[in-house]
């Protein structure tokens, strides 16, 4: 648990590409090749991994993998992006997926990208997987060790008992245990903190390790610098930081505690403490209950 770990999307998916790409794209006979760098002329990032596959019916494509914490509205625009970046480099048909992770509303996804600009159009299809709409016995089954970390978060899989047997797989495989992190991150959504910390053996410096706690934490930073920066001064690059990390907060109750958690924005939004915020976004990943939050608050 001390060493560093790669537990990059890359990573997730290079454990076994085979059965991710038959998964994804719903092609029996699906076979995949390398998977491809994604540093494009102009733009890198690294939550995309492009793999190349074959099938009989298809030949060769690419399969555009994009892994989100949650669905923003930037996605679609995104998927036209990489979709066109990664066929103009590889000079192949892609098919793009877009897999959500927590759902953090019950507004529709859309699975496609639009415009019609002076009577040119612009379309891009992709297919979306939700995971809270997956079933928890895929991972096991199929098997998809990919999906492993994120059991707790699948349909059906928040019961203590399917979380110790994800974690049993996990610690069983040397190429699987780093992935732990993930597996003890998400399963703060659905079991008592102190639970998770009996039967993974985690604490406070492990969250903090975990990728998808750190991207709510880049969110938060990237907001404020973008707000700090449109100021164009340093006090106000200071308060835009602050405000993006109250999002993030305000991000994280929503996905964990509903409109319940919600109700304590109001209240979290009048504090202007940039390291108190953080502190608060880090309860509220090993809160159990809002009385938990209100009492640190």
């Amino acid at each position: 648990m001390n060493k560093a770990a790669d537990i990059s999307t890359k990573k997730l998916i290079s454990l076994a590409p085979n059965n991710w790409a038959k998964w994804v794209t719903g092609i029996p006979d699906i076979v995949t090749g390398e998977i491809l760098n994604t540093e494009f002329q102009w733009i890198s990032r690294q939550s995309d991994v492009v793999i190349q596959a074959e099938s009989p019916q298809y030949g060769k494509f690419l399969i555009l993998n994009e892994l989100q914490l949650r669905h923003t509205s930037e996605m679609p625009r995104r998927m036209r992006a990489y979709a066109a970046l990664a066929e103009e480099k590889y000079k192949l048909q892609t098919y793009p997926v877009l897999i959500n992770i927590l759902k953090i509303s019950n507004s529709e996804i859309p699975t496609s990208f639009a415009s019609n600009f002076i009577g040119l159009r612009a379309i891009q299809d992709y297919r979306v997987i939700n995971l809270w709409e997956v079933d928890v016995n895929i991972a096991f089954e199929t098997p998809l060790p990919s999906l492993l970390p994120f059991v707790p978060i699948l349909k059906g899989g928040e019961n203590e008992s399917t979380i110790r047997e994800a974690l049993r797989m996990l610690r069983a495989d040397e190429q699987l245990n780093q992935l732990e992190t993930v597996l003890a991150f998400f399963a703060t959504f659905v079991l008592e903190s102190t639970l998770v910390k009996e039967i993974m053996r985690w604490d406070m410096t492990v969250l903090r390790e975990s990728p998808w706690y750190q991207e709510i934490l880049r969110e938060g930073q990237a907001r404020g610098q973008a707000e700090g920066e449109a100021r164009g001064e340093a006090r106000g690059e200071a308060r835009g930081e602050v405000r993006g990390i109250i999002s993030s907060i305000e991000t994280s109750l929503e996905a964990k505690f509903g409109s319940d958690g919600l109700e304590l924005m109001s209240q979290i939004s009048q504090i202007s403490d940039l390291e108190q915020l953080k502190e608060i976004l880090r309860r509220i990943v090993v809160a159990n209950t809002i009385q938990e939050l209100r009492n640190v608050l």
